[in-house]
């Protein structure tokens, strides 16, 4: 008893130091920094400032964060598409080939992102695979321009962040009461009204989380829409950067970054507040 309860301790001890190092500090220097002052000599001038937050309504910011709005939103509704026939598909299959499509699934995530989105470039580019096989079939007779655009962004964040969405939602379908769908199949009630009726509204949860791990990321995943999109495709993850590397304007930087953090916050605590909603409706 005595060193089950030192063993408690020891490890509630340890994650919330560790949260405190490597989550709770950063925040908070990153929070104190983004009152700070900067110029062309220094990264951070100990200077009080609130210009920063005052930047914040130039036109380019609000141009950046409604480009990665944007972006951020189709993404989503492009791995909702995508993801939720999958995971409906994989939770309705034999017990066998449900274990073999869920590793074929985790499979990517054995391989660093960064190297799955170079081979995306192998794919697109003007002498790649997809228009190589284009014109071996004469589909068309010069190469199609398939890189360096949003279509290529896109492409790439929603192959990047599909399995977050796939897996949410099989979690959901995986527990559904088939009870309740076999007594509305007996009463008359046909597909759509099965599936709009009793699925939909049961795999609620499992699509916003899937939302959420999709969403959120999208807008700060700056590599891929800087090697697909070339210069041409300017979001958050991006401007936030170039502000610390580039520009070495740490306090911009941190202000934008206090910026996308409250805003997901908020998105958060949203997502919450209508699940809790919903399962009292439920």
């Amino acid at each position: 008893m005595i060193n089950k309860s030192w063993f408690k301790r020891f490890s509630v001890t340890g994650i919330s130091l560790w949260l405190f190092i490597l989550v709770v500090l950063p925040a908070l220097l990153l929070f104190s920094a983004s009152f700070l002052s900067y110029d062309n000599n220094h990264f951070i001038i100990f200077k009080f400032s609130g210009k920063n937050y005052a930047e914040l309504i130039d036109p380019l910011y609000l141009k950046v964060f409604w480009q990665s709005f944007k972006l951020s939103f189709i993404t989503t509704l492009l791995c909702l598409l995508l993801g939720y026939p999958a995971a409906y598909f994989i939770a309705q299959v034999s017990p066998k080939y449900k274990s073999l499509l869920l590793l074929l699934l985790l499979v990517p995530f054995w391989t660093s992102s960064l190297i799955r989105t170079y081979a995306m470039i192998a794919l697109l580019k003007t002498h790649g695979l997809i228009n190589s096989f284009l014109l071996w079939l004469g589909i068309i007779h010069q190469p199609l321009q398939l890189l360096y655009n949003e279509a290529a962004v896109l492409a790439g964040l929603t192959y990047a962040l599909l399995p977050y969405m796939i897996l949410p939602i099989y979690a959901n379908v995986e527990k559904l009461d088939y009870r309740l769908i076999d007594a509305a199949k007996d009463l008359g009630a046909n597909w759509w009204m099965r599936f709009s009726r009793i699925i939909l509204p049961l795999t609620v949860p499992g699509i916003i989380n899937g939302i959420l791990l999709v969403f959120l990321p999208s807008m700060t995943l700056f590599y891929i829409p800087v090697l697909l999109g070339g210069q041409r495709t300017l979001l958050v993850g991006n401007l936030i950067e170039s502000q610390f590397l580039e520009m070495q304007a740490w306090p911009a930087g941190a202000v934008t970054s206090v910026t996308l953090t409250i805003i997901m916050l908020i998105l958060i605590a949203l997502t919450k507040r209508f699940l809790k909603n919903k399962q009292v409706d439920i």
